[in-house]
């Protein structure tokens, strides 16, 4: 019975809520439109910052109604304006307020009061749209609906300076990508947003540096027009590097610093140019320090990742500027129990976003660790800094264990640390337990560092094997995701190397030959010269060659026949010749190769080629095969000499390639030896 009681106990309690509030709806049903503005008017000053007086007027109704009078010819220029500010007044309540404003079609509405001639229902619509559009609920794509649309936000532009504000971050926060760029682009975005860099508010120059920063990022060809646009005879990028002076707002130099940092990637300004080395990447490495907040200590960080992340110098140069990596080690001890953080809400905000700092952290050791090892030793020798990386593999956030996961990659491109650190902390054991279950993203780069652990040289190769990555890898090569199959199949390249029969055996055991030559039919064409290059590692050593050749044989000869003959580039049919090569070096299984004539004459017509690598890998065929000392050389050599191979030796023994001519000559002597 009790249970029964609850519904009526809620709708008692809903309907005491609601009542209070049902008067504002009334009125804006009164036939006196004096009355239905001064209820507008009511509403407006009963919602401001009281979330539950928005969402019980949502609930009964209001926003249909609001619209319905926005939109009314009938309605005075200041109802419409005061109904466009209370709609926008309950916008900037919760992410499910602004659901119900987008379910009654707010967006259309207010842009078509943008035709309006009032300026100040203009604003107030616009106003609306802007905190609309700022939501992570809005589609951005509802800005791009309607062509017409865009055309006339820029021209709104040289009305007033909160339609400029307003309109930017509109821009700033529904450019998504290429198509968005190339539409605002198109509408003549860059003239008529550059001139509000020197507007006299500081928010329409902010919104507008917002703006540039988002049409510019990985777009070439906005980026090499900001780079000679003139505001008042000065260049862009050098307002740009006025704004980022110590003596300007955090957020204009942050801002100003990734306008800069994303035309330099976007290859328009030289890495080496001034306004980066001097100004753009000290400003970033200052907003990493201690003293800055923890969303500029993420936004900066970050950004640094990214200018630095292609090019080695710049990695050197941010190395050494103000101890940054030691001051990132700082970015692990945050908020610290000594913090001195005094506001309650900032303690709580920053606890709850710790995790981006160590996400930031690992981004940007990854790119200063990409290429220097020196540099690379400097980030593992900081304090407890693989421990660090090793807990932040099983952190909760998908995205920290994705930046770990990256910094991880990046050091294991050193040999020392493979053979040291990487061992003394069994690196590979978070790896592995990584690679059992994550996002794809995440896959990617684990199993691309998984490639650099199964090296020769590297200790962490026998634990990897024992652990069953074997069958891990040629799992990854069934992926639908090219640069799985990739890695997968590079992995168990490495793998492969100079390795014992039982693990060569256990990789074709595991793969299938149905796999392995689904593989070589691959559309992705690295997936093939991995594939080639596995092949070519198992057939290594004799008795490896002609183990694999007794049981493999007829598939391995059928699928080196089709690639031979397909429409391949230079590479893919270099790799296959050296694969047949290896087989003519086993002792049985270069029968196969002597008692298939279509073969032959695939190496007889690869010999007259006119590329010197395919000349050259058909030659190391045909040494392999009349090698003197080996049984059945004599038996070899007349059938060669039959198809005419001989005839062939000559020519290429005056071949200008000095490279030919030696290997020709050195062959022509098995035949006089």
């Amino acid at each position: 019975m009790a249970c029964l009681l609850e519904t009526p106990i809620r709708m008692s309690v809903l309907s005491e809520v609601t009542a209070s509030s049902r008067h504002y709806v009334d009125r804006l049903f009164d036939p006196d439109p004096q009355k239905v503005l001064q209820g507008v008017i009511d509403m407006k000053n009963a919602v401001i910052g009281n979330n539950k007086q928005k969402a019980n007027l949502i609930v009964l109704g209001a926003v249909p109604r609001l619209l319905y009078l926005l939109q009314q010819e009938t309605s005075s220029t200041e109802l419409k304006t005061e109904c466009a500010v209370v709609l926008g007044s309950l916008a900037m309540g919760t992410e499910n307020n602004v659901k119900s404003l987008l379910d009654c079609h707010i967006i259309p509405a207010l842009l078509q009061g943008l035709l309006s001639p009032d300026l100040k229902f203009i604003e107030a619509c616009l106003r609306c749209l802007r905190t609309i559009f700022t939501s992570p609920v809005t589609p951005e794509e509802l800005l791009y609906t309607d062509a017409t649309v865009i055309p006339h936000l820029m021209a709104l532009l040289s009305r007033s300076r909160y339609t400029q504000e307003y309109i930017c971050q509109i821009f700033s926060h529904c450019c998504k990508g290429p198509d968005h760029q190339t539409i605002l682009f198109n509408h003549g975005a860059v003239q008529n947003i550059a001139h509000l860099l020197t507007s006299v508010s500081y928010k329409v120059r902010m919104q507008a540096l917002k703006c540039f920063s988002v049409l510019a990022f990985e777009n070439p060809q906005v980026s090499m027009t900001l780079v000679n646009v003139l505001v008042d005879g000065e260049l862009l990028p050098q307002i740009f590097v006025k704004m980022l002076q110590r003596d300007k707002p955090i957020e204009m130099q942050l801002t100003s610093a990734k306008c800069l940092t994303y035309m330099c990637r976007a290859g328009a300004i030289r890495t080496d140019d001034n306004c980066i080395v001097l100004k753009t990447l000290p400003c970033l490495v200052r907003m990493c320090s201690k003293e800055r907040l923890l969303e500029e200590r993420v936004e900066g960080a970050e950004t640094l990742a990214y200018l630095i992340e292609p090019d080695v110098e710049l990695q050197r140069i941010a190395s050494i500027t103000d101890h940054l990596i030691a001051m990132l080690a700082d970015y692990f001890k945050y908020p610290s129990s000594v913090s001195a953080i005094t506001d309650i809400k900032r303690l709580d905000h920053d606890l709850k976003h710790a995790h981006e700092l160590r996400q930031a952290a690992f981004k940007l050791y990854a790119s200063l660790g990409a290429n220097d090892e020196d540099i690379r030793k400097k980030i593992i020798e900081t304090e407890n800094m693989m421990d660090r990386i090793v807990t932040g593999l099983s952190e909760s956030s998908v995205k920290v264990r994705l930046a770990a996961v990256r910094c991880l990659h990046s050091l294991s491109r050193s040999v020392q640390q493979l053979r040291t650190s990487f061992q003394d902390h069994a690196v590979w054991k978070p790896l592995m337990k990584v690679l059992q279950n994550a996002p794809d993203e995440i896959l990617v780069v684990a199993s691309s560092m998984l490639c650099n652990l199964l090296l020769e040289f590297s200790p962490s190769k026998e634990p990897i094997l024992e652990s069953g990555a074997v069958e891990l890898l040629c799992g990854l090569t069934q992926s639908e995701n090219p640069a799985l199959r990739v890695n997968g199949i590079w992995a168990l390249m490495n793998m492969a190397f100079q390795a014992e029969q039982k693990i060569k055996a256990d990789i074709l055991r595991s793969l299938s030959t149905e796999q392995l030559f689904r593989l070589l039919s691959d559309s992705d064409l690295n997936v093939l010269m991995k594939t080639l290059g596995l092949l070519r590692n198992l057939l290594s050593t004799r008795p490896h060659i002609d183990k694999i050749m007794s049981t493999h044989g007829k598939q391995i000869m059928q699928a080196v026949t089709l690639i031979l003959e397909g429409e391949h580039n230079i590479e893919v049919k270099e790799q296959t010749l050296c694969i047949l090569a290896n087989i003519a070096d086993g002792t049985t299984a270069k029968e196969l190769i002597m008692t298939n004539d279509d073969i032959l004459q695939k190496i007889k017509y690869y010999m007259g080629h006119s590329h010197i690598k395919l000349q050259l890998a058909a030659m190391f065929c045909i040494s392999n095969l009349i090698w003197n000392e080996e049984e059945g050389s004599q038996e070899r050599q007349d059938k060669l000499r039959e198809m005419g191979i001989v005839d062939i030796l000559h020519k290429l023994s005056q071949s200008p390639d000095s490279n030919l001519c030696d290997k020709a000559k050195t062959a022509l002597q098995q035949y006089l030896a």
